[in-house]
């Protein structure tokens, strides 16, 4: 039997998981070197911390993942790894990435998982997308975490879809506010479409 999508571990994409405010506030170089708990992340400095942690959303739903079969894996340890299969590119302290690609190759090389870059996806193929694989990575508006905005642009940000019908999606956001808007998270699928950049990763444990 599938795991229940309430029952998946959420973990932010920051140590302490209600720093979202004033990293949006004051800027994530100094916010997150705020951070008391930045040590669990796997860096060794908060200034290694601190640049990395605002580009580890897909790093922090592959920890979900891996903990919904019992695997905890710091942050920045699974970034530094994927790095090594060119999921991230650093320059002079300047992150780009997730890169899908090499993710996919990372996760099955290192952990046995089976995933698959989607493009063209449309938020209507995603529940269809979930009875295939248990889950879904989603490029998202990092604006999701407010669906009563529009969003400025679609994509930039990754969210973990757990489950998804016509009538309800669900995911865990690792730079949702508030607990509403962080572990299990809900919209309407047409609200959805609104933040959806119609790509992602399906995954398979």
């Amino acid at each position: 039997m599938d795991t229940l999508p309430e029952a998946v571990p959420f973990f932010s994409q920051w140590e302490t998981p209600d720093m979202t405010l004033a990293v949006l506030a004051d800027g994530a170089d100094v916010a997150l070197r705020r951070d008391p708990l930045w040590r669990g992340s796997g860096a060794q400095t908060p200034d290694e911390y601190a640049v990395w942690a605002a580009n580890i959303c897909g790093m922090a739903c592959l920890k979900m993942i891996l903990a919904t079969r019992g695997e905890i894996v710091p942050t920045i340890e699974l970034a530094r790894r994927c790095t090594v299969h060119g999921g991230y590119v650093v320059n002079e302290g300047s992150i780009k990435g997730l890169i899908y690609a090499p993710f996919v190759t990372f996760v099955k090389a290192e952990f046995g998982l089976e995933a698959q870059v989607m493009t063209n996806v449309a938020t209507s193929d995603i529940p269809a997308i979930l009875r295939q694989s248990r889950f879904f990575i989603a490029s998202v508006s990092r604006a999701i975490r407010w669906p009563e905005r529009e969003p400025p642009s679609k994509g930039g940000h990754l969210v973990l879809v757990t489950a998804a019908s016509d009538d309800v999606f669900r995911f865990h956001n690792p730079s949702g506010h508030t607990s509403a808007t962080q572990a299990n998270a809900v919209l309407a699928p047409a609200d959805f479409d609104r933040f959806f950049a119609n790509r992602g990763i399906a995954v398979t444990i």
